[in-house]
């Protein structure tokens, strides 16, 4: 088993949000810790079915295509990195669809429960942005709207590495800020507590 699942939701395998993903797991293997990484753009699913499957008569997703190994991958680690650029103000389609299916990781209760999560209490979860933007103020409300869901689901830690005015291949990679933001999240992620691992 991984301790480190890693979810690029780039088309570009080798896009700026990939790039500042391998920043912080080439840290993390510094740290001793091995990761499996997904690129969502090279898998086939499909979205949520809105079938309540999963709060109704099973305890997972009911769709079995190339998401459900990485749903249970996720349920699995220790540490999960999710990582999308902004497209049109948002993450991306292939970032989204994933999302939507992790609805299956709350329990039947979620609305009224006050632990509504299936997944195991303490996990970590780091949040990769990157956009071509210039203007840090701009797309600045996408992280605190998905941090409302990782921290419902039971993340007891989020991080947040976030690159701007990174439109082209192998920006990200030439802007040291941004290469040390990443290698410091990892650093506060696996240093603080490598003796609970």
């Amino acid at each position: 088993m991984s301790n480190i699942v890693a979810i690029v939701g780039s088309p570009r395998r080798s896009g700026n949000s990939a790039t500042l993903t391998r920043r912080f797991l080439d840290e993390a293997a510094k740290h001793g810790k091995k990761a499996s990484v997904y690129h969502l753009n090279d898998l086939s699913y499909r979205g949520c079915q809105a079938c309540y499957a999963c709060k109704t008569t099973r305890d997972t997703c009911i769709l079995e295509d190339d998401l459900t190994k990485v749903l249970e991958a996720v349920a699995e680690a220790e540490v999960v990195v999710l990582a999308s650029p902004v497209y049109f103000g948002d993450v991306t389609g292939q970032f989204k669809t994933f999302f939507d299916r992790a609805f299956s990781f709350f329990t039947p209760d979620y609305r009224t429960a006050l632990n509504p999560s299936r997944l195991r209490r303490g996990k970590k979860l780091v949040f990769v942005q990157t956009q071509g933007q210039p203007d840090s103020t701009f797309f600045e409300d996408v992280f605190p709207r998905y941090d409302r869901f990782f921290k419902r689901v039971g993340f007891a830690e989020t991080h947040l590495i976030r690159a701007y005015g990174v439109a082209e291949l192998g920006d990200a990679g030439k802007r040291p800020e941004f290469v040390l933001q990443a290698e410091t999240v990892a650093k506060n992620v696996f240093s603080n507590d490598e003796r609970n691992w």
